[in-house]
């Protein structure tokens, strides 16, 4: 502890005495315990501005113990503090009496669970639930709020210190609540309030329809740490389980759809694994802090640090960067990756579905023919680039694919519920009596969200439609032997009904679920993998075990990488959950017009929740997967560049080497997403800046002029359609004058007066779909893709004026009648050098 933290808390104690109000101290907040063991206060110390609630105490820790309804928590009604110690004694209602050490660090308080006696039923310990005022953002995947400028948050220390105040699954259930960012600028229709529940779109099985309200104050649920409470602000929470327990969830990720209802299912104890020794980070500093105050803590307390392959952090908002989607042959992708600006190659593979030891090896075409993975990776890293990438289900495990399920199903599939044999039956028996009917009636699983059930009993899985209604307890409509061998069993054998995926397979329980991550490392370094996608990473889930499960999996897998390389892997997934923060580069999910449009600027919605739940986070929002467009311009290109720094998204770009080869602006495209990355990486926007570049009104032009110089070019995308005249108007000072011109029809040439008397006289025959390109210093006749077909004659140099200026247009028809045309042209209305 530092030091003079550690005299101030020592002397505050000794002056309050040991029964009164305690005061702890970091560097930018000061907290109050009372004798109670409640916090009643949480200053800034900068503004001594008030972020607990009045009313609206919070406990340090509560008690929480199996079977309550609604997971009521139990309060502390005591505490003491032993100045000496560092440590809280808190008496509870039913009994028990914590000892808490709490202390501080510098940036952040840390509070760790020393002993709790008698434990009685206690099952689970919760952190706070801390209430706060301050509502701004709801970070619930990692547990902080924050305002325009402060940020209170809390941060597990141990992997069975998880996100929330024990939640059915140990895990979120998705849904929408009503929360306005920001009044002024999205104001409440009269008939939404705040906190108003809502369902997600679609019918629970297209993910893309989850993605249903369009509006700002529309707010999807991503995670458990933080909670609105709209009668004072927020509310944070971590717990930790004793896992030596066997518990009863009733739960579904998808709770608002009949397929997908939850359903009962049981968690299998984990020696070992208790609540004793469960540790928080509690952090309160100014919003523009908090990232560093979250490095701060994830060195002080050694958790795993995951760098990328430039030293950086992968929460360092300067790691956030784009990912070439490669398909195809791979012999112009160094060379195009580079051009860009970017460092990662990822390769667009079809579904892989493991199995245990997976023997898969990697192949591309370079240089028409087939080479391994691990020689191409060779050829990047020498360019200083990442490679990899594995379109794979994470740990789905999908009959005939996995020797998990086929032909012998592994006594370490996960399970929904136990019971036993009640008689003998041969390999031809359908009538099978079993001793517990506990959730047997209940169809199906949540993932998979239909009716099938299947159970396993010995080596062999069967199918069954339901269980007699009352004892004996018969299994109703059985099915021997399915994807395995029937078999005799003996009375008393364990019968299991096992969980499901979406895809219809199954999962590792969590034993199985580390040899999986295992397999995968060896498989990453047999290739010589930099990079993995996990889809279907909802997967740790469905282990009944939550968020743990998650922490388990990811230290496993990068722990396990980096033991063996010296590196840590980069790796995204299908949506980041409590367990991910820490580890995952990116979560490049979805993608196309669905997350972003890069030709009219705006996130839909799908863009719009997942990012604003994973920047609410400090984690980089995302477009998904975007394509490469033939038909770009540089500004439609640069737009995606500018709505990514805007936004603080990443994207992974899917492309080929036929597609970038047919863009006419391919140089200058190549030219401008080398500097926006540049610009990025070091941090070059300010604030303003990057909100200014999120409006979908503006397209931007950024130029770089040498090191660390560039100009930031706002520019207004007009469009006029005429027969005849156009009105051009120029907020701007008078500049180059850039368009381009489409006919609705074939025309035989045209001849163009320009606004500063200057004329572009084209004898080239205008196909429909081909173009006319004026780009501020000659014009041409062009293709759909702007690649040039003709030079066209031009008289003086294309000048915009400021104000209003006109635009003629002479062009006819085969047949000499009058063309419409569309012109589209741009007008820079402001520049600006970037820096802070």
């Amino acid at each position: 502890m530092n030091r003079r933290l550690t005299t101030a808390l020592t002397l505050l104690a000794a002056l309050t005495g040991a029964g009164a109000e305690q005061i702890l101290q970091t560097r930018h907040a000061t907290l109050l315990v009372d004798d109670r063991g409640f916090i009643t206060s949480l200053k800034s110390t900068a503004s001594n501005k008030e972020y607990s609630p009045k009313g609206h105490p919070s406990s340090l820790l509560s008690l929480h113990e199996n079977g309550k309804p609604n997971h009521e928590l139990i309060q502390p009604t005591a505490a003491v503090y032993d100045a000496a110690k560092h440590q809280f004694t808190l008496r509870f209602s039913n009994g028990a009496a914590a000892t808490v050490s709490a202390g501080s660090k510098g940036d952040y308080f840390r509070f760790q669970l020393v002993a709790l006696e008698p434990r009685g039923a206690v099952d689970a310990v919760v952190w706070g639930p801390l209430n706060t005022t301050v509502s701004g953002k709801i970070g619930d995947i990692i547990g902080v709020v924050r305002d325009r400028d402060f940020a209170i948050g809390m941060y597990g220390l141990d992997d069975n210190t998880i996100p929330g105040a024990v939640e059915e699954g140990d895990c979120y259930q998705m849904g929408y609540y009503i929360h306005s960012p920001d009044p002024g600028k999205f104001p409440l229709p009269d008939k939404y309030k705040e906190g108003q529940w809502f369902n997600i779109g679609g019918d629970g099985v297209n993910d893309v329809a989850f993605y249903s309200h369009p509006e700002e104050y529309f707010n999807q649920v991503f995670g458990s740490g933080a909670k609105l409470r709209p009668e004072f602000g927020s509310t944070l929470s971590y717990y930790s389980r004793d896992r030596r327990k066997s518990y009863v969830h009733h739960y579904s990720l998808l709770p608002g759809f009949p397929r997908s209802r939850p359903r009962h299912m049981t968690s299998d104890p984990l020696p070992g694994v208790d609540f004793i020794g469960s540790s928080v980070a509690l952090y309160a500093c100014p919003d523009d802090s908090g990232i560093e105050t979250l490095r701060s803590i994830f060195k002080s307390e050694k958790l795993p640090y995951v760098t990328d392959r430039d030293g950086k952090w992968v929460r360092d908002p300067a790691a956030a960067r784009p990912t070439i989607y490669w398909s195809g042959p791979v012999d112009k992708a160094i060379e195009y990756t580079k051009a860009m600006g970017f460092k990662d190659i990822s390769r667009d593979t079809g579904e892989f579905y493991s199995t245990l030891p997976t023997t898969w090896v990697g192949q591309v075409n370079h240089g028409g023919k087939s080479i391994p993975y691990k020689e191409f990776a060779g050829m990047c890293h020498k360019q200083g680039l990442t490679h990899g990438g594995l379109h794979t289900l994470c740990m789905f495990l999908q009959g005939g694919i996995s020797n998990s399920v086929t032909p012998v199903p592994s006594e370490n599939l996960q399970t929904i519920c136990r019971t036993k044999l009640a008689k003998d039956i041969s390999p031809d028996d359908t009538e099978i009596e079993v001793t517990d009917p506990s959730f047997l009636a209940e169809k199906g699983t949540w993932p998979r969200g239909d009716d099938s059930n299947y159970l396993r009993v010995g080596g062999e899985m069967m199918r069954y439609d339901g269980i007699s209604e009352s004892a004996p307890w018969l299994l109703k409509g059985v099915k021997r032997g399915h994807a395995s061998k029937a078999a005799a069993h003996k009375a008393g054998e364990e019968l299991v009904k096992l969980q499901q995926n979406c895809y219809n397979g199954f999962v590792p329980d969590m034993k199985l679920m580390l040899a999986y991550a295992d397999d995968y490392v060896d498989l990453m370094v047999r290739n010589g993998m930099d990079t993995i996608n996990y889809d279907g990473y909802e997967v740790m889930a469905y282990t009944n075990h939550g968020y743990y499960a998650f922490n388990v999996f990811n230290r496993r897998l990068f722990e396990g990488y980096h033991a063996k390389t010296g590196k840590w892997p980069r790796v995204t997934g299908s949506n980041i959950f409590g367990g991910a923060w820490a580890y995952l580069n990116v979560c490049d999910l979805g993608g196309g017009n669905n997350m972003f449009n890069s030709f009219t600027g705006k996130r839909a919605t799908e863009g719009k929740d997942i990012g604003n739940a994973f920047q609410a986070c400090w984690f980089p929002g995302t477009f998904g997967i975007q394509g490469w467009h033939a038909n770009w311009s540089l500004y439609d290109a640069e737009n995606l560049m500018a709505k990514a720094v805007g936004w603080e998204a990443t994207f992974a770009l899917g492309c080929d080497q036929k597609g970038i080869d047919a863009t006419g602006d391919k140089n200058a495209i190549f030219t401008a997403f080398a500097a926006w990355q540049e610009a990025r990486e070091k941090r070059l926007f300010t604030k303003e800046q990057r909100e200014a570049l999120r409006d979908p009104e503006w397209k931007f032009h950024l130029a770089k002029e040498g090191p660390l110089s560039f100009t930031l070019h706002h520019l207004r995308e007009m469009t006029v359609s005429d027969s005849w005249t156009a009105t051009l108007s120029n907020a701007g000072k008078s500049q180059a004058l850039q368009f381009t011109l489409r006919f609705d029809a074939p025309v035989n040439g045209c001849v163009i007066n320009l606004p500063n008397g200057g004329e572009i006289q084209c004898a080239t025959k205008i196909n429909k779909g081909q173009m006319l390109v004026c780009n501020g210093t000659g014009a041409f006749v062009a293709d759909g893709n702007r690649n040039k077909i003709a030079d066209a004659r031009i008289k003086d140099a294309p000048t915009l004026p400021q104000g209003e200026s006109k635009l003629t247009v002479k062009a006819a028809a085969d047949d000499n009648t009058s063309v419409r045309f569309h012109l589209t042209y741009w007008q820079a209305v402001k520049s600006e050098k970037l820096g802070k």
